[in-house]
């Protein structure tokens, strides 16, 4: 009786255990496929920038400057004359923020530069001609104060000793500018005989109001309510560059970008001549009119000529009319800004291959 016990423990102790093990092996099978539906819809953790990975630049840039306007060779709103590409330097803080992403403030200070005279092709008999006749000139001085975002076309996701080899870039910002147009004064008056007080040097355009800004205008003059022009200006810098990594803490980039402007006096021309009686002041007159400097002196009377109150010019130039134009108001200056910058990222060290 007793082994007949012993027998059926024996067979329901086997039982169990078989049952057990395929109950475990069911468990862990339902497990390895929860498990390999977890790692096959696992798409991984979104990467952070994390501020280990920001880091800031300070830049030095050689730039070349071109401008846009009234002045340029031909009317053609992006007529430019290469011949008075003028240098400027600019100094420069970057901020990387993202892995695309960066914020750069800068100062440049520059000068651009147009003359009739020298760009207008007086051989045209259409428009070069005219411009050529003109004889406006000028040189500005800029000053210019601007903040761009730049967006990279290839992304660094790693500190700055990864950073991607190269990658080009668009930018788009603001800009604040401080501008004073100057040209070189005539040694004579209008008259071509009287000696100019201040002739041959360089004058300050804007507080001569060479188109009637300081001048009491009738209501039935051309420019009547033209309004004085300020020296400080916005505009809208945007453009397109290619950056370089030389080392783990040095960059070169070369960039083009332009300044769209909201003033159409950099050159000091902008709306229509006005009777030259009515300016202010000799300098004025003779800083408003300057054909008699490459056509010479007109003969009152002459066919050619024209009266501006009490001073002889030549028709079309230096006097009232609609059809009398100094520039076109229409179309406001732009100026290109051509740049080769070295950039230094701060508070980084260059790190060395070490080897055992």
């Amino acid at each position: 009786m007793r082994k007949l016990i012993y027998l059926i423990v024996a067979v329901l102790a086997i039982t169990l255990l078989d049952s057990g093990s395929e109950a475990y092996g069911q468990m862990n099978r339902r497990t390895v496929k929860k498990n390999n539906r977890r790692i096959s819809h696992y798409r991984g953790r979104k990467s952070h920038f994390s501020k280990e990975k920001r880091y800031n630049m300070a830049g030095f840039s050689l730039n070349a400057l071109n401008y846009y306007g009234d002045l340029a060779p031909r009317p053609s709103r992006f007529s430019t004359d290469i011949s008075f590409t003028k240098p400027a330097l600019a100094f420069s803080f970057t901020h990387r923020f993202g892995p695309r992403y960066s914020l750069t403030g800068s100062f440049m200070y520059g000068t651009l530069k147009g003359s009739d005279k020298e760009s207008a092709n007086k051989n045209d008999e259409g428009n070069g001609i005219y411009r050529y006749d003109r004889n406006l000139s000028f040189r500005n001085r800029i000053k210019e104060f601007t903040v761009v975002a730049t967006f990279d076309l290839f992304q660094n996701m790693s500190t700055y000793i990864s950073r991607v080899k190269w990658t080009p870039y668009a930018f788009l910002g603001i800009t604040g500018f401080f501008h004073n147009p100057q040209a070189l004064a005539p040694k004579y008056e209008v008259d071509g005989t009287t000696p100019l007080k201040g002739g041959g040097t360089w004058v300050d355009l804007q507080p001569l109001g060479t188109e009637g800004q300081f001048s009491n205008l009738d209501k039935g003059d051309v420019n009547y309510g033209i309004k004085k022009y300020h020296k400080f200006q916005p505009a809208i810098p945007f453009g397109i560059g290619a950056r370089y990594r030389l080392n783990q803490i040095l960059d070169i980039a070369a960039e083009i970008g332009f300044r769209y402007t909201f003033t159409d006096y950099l050159d000091d021309v902008s709306r229509n001549y006005v009777d030259l009686n009515k300016l202010n002041s000799d300098m004025a007159r003779a800083m408003s009119y300057r054909s008699n400097e490459v056509k010479g002196i007109p003969v009152a009377g002459d066919p050619g000529s024209a009266d501006s109150g009490g001073y002889t010019v030549w028709r079309g130039y230096g006097h009232e009319g609609i059809h009398n134009l100094r520039g076109n108001k229409n179309n406001k200056d732009v100026y290109m800004v051509t740049s080769i910058r070295i950039t230094y990222i701060l508070g980084k060290t260059f790190h060395k291959a070490k080897f055992r």
